[in-house]
């Protein structure tokens, strides 16, 4: 019975795991190509990359959402990679300290994300 719940649980990690992989192989490579070589060169006119206009399209509820998918999915991702890499190199007996200290991070650092982007 208890393999059973540990197992349940463990496929919800490696879900939002797979979630965060997704994330990142996808959405930051856009990222990476507007913030990196789009605004810097000016691909647009230059009222394109304005500040009152970048602000009211991170202003709207969709894109809020789209940027705290973007940087709170990805952290638990790395933090659940770092634990079974923990796990690998003889850490197991710490399995509950580490499992908290590797979600708790992530949680964590989800809400300050949170927090940020809806202060926007």
């Amino acid at each position: 019975m208890a393999t059973a719940a540990r197992s349940r649980g463990e496929a919800f990690w490696w879900a939002i795991f797979s979630a965060g992989g997704v994330v990142t192989a996808l959405l930051v490579p856009i990222h990476i190509i507007i913030l990196g070589f789009a605004i810097p060169f000016w691909w647009g006119s230059i009222d394109t990359f304005s500040y009152e206009r970048i602000h009211a399209l991170l202003s709207h509820p969709l894109a809020k959402l789209y940027l705290i998918v973007l940087f709170s999915v990805p952290v638990f991702h790395c933090m659940h990679r770092i634990r079974h890499t923990m796990y690998d190199t003889g850490w197991r007996a710490y399995a509950t300290p580490l499992a908290f200290v590797c979600y708790g991070g992530a949680l964590l650092i989800m809400i300050i994300a949170i927090m940020t982007i809806v202060s926007i």
